[in-house]
């Protein structure tokens, strides 16, 4: 005989199961997504913002120079001007935990400060070396693709061997950045005014002099900013 009842109980407590089990799933798929990526986007729909949810998509063929000279324009740009002591703090601790192997906790700070500025290379840089360090091969092969696409976006726009074909920047850590990876130690610098305006950088690389110039006259349209 079919106890009619007992399905009854049968059925409903099923029911709680799969709202429970659903529930369960639902929030580990927010926190996964959370620990993904907790980079923020700035809402201001720019095209500065647009390439960002571009990249963080995966989308990384765009055009990087674009993508800087963007960032300008950006009210985000303004930003990340009030906010540059938090950052220069942020790049401090994240080389402090690179120092503990503090994997979690760098890919945070690397977070915050792509969240601030995502044009920012040095993070770019820590932040694909982390996630190949921790397995995680998707963001590794990202974040990689973008800091390239980034570099490349100045180097492969002049020789650096003269104001005429100066590495144009936008700020000058980017400068600072393209030296270190190098392996250039300053010697000397100085703003060289002929027509184009340029970073005169006196460097030595194992011991030889050399110098390399930057263009920098998106570097003063941000100030005026």
């Amino acid at each position: 005989m079919w106890h009619f009842k007992n399905d009854e109980t049968t059925d409903v407590s099923m029911k709680k199961r799969l709202i429970f089990l659903l529930t369960v799933v639902l929030s580990t798929i927010s926190t996964y997504g959370q620990s993904v990526s907790g980079i923020i986007i700035p809402t201001f729909n720019d095209t500065y913002c647009k390439y960002i949810s571009q990249l963080e998509s995966g989308q990384t063929d765009i055009n990087y120079q674009d993508f800087r000279f963007s960032f300008i324009e950006s009210e985000q740009f303004k930003i990340a001007g009030k906010k540059s002591s938090e950052l220069d703090s942020l790049r401090d601790e994240m080389y402090l935990q690179m120092d503990k192997s503090n994997y979690q906790e760098i890919i945070k700070i690397t977070e915050q400060m792509l969240s601030i500025d995502y044009t920012n290379m040095t993070a770019q840089k820590i932040m694909r070396q982390t996630y190949k360090i921790v397995g995680d091969t998707i963001n590794a092969a990202k974040y990689k693709a973008i800091q390239f696409g980034l570099l490349k976006s100045i180097v492969d726009n002049g020789d650096g061997q003269s104001c005429e074909t100066a590495w144009p920047v936008i700020q000058i850590s980017e400068e600072y950045y393209i030296l270190d990876m190098i392996d250039a130690k300053l010697v000397e610098q100085s703003i060289v005014n002929d027509g184009n305006l340029c970073d005169k950088m006196v460097v030595t690389i194992d011991g030889e002099e050399k110098i390399y110039y930057f263009e920098i006259s998106k570097v003063f349209e941000g100030r005026e900013k």
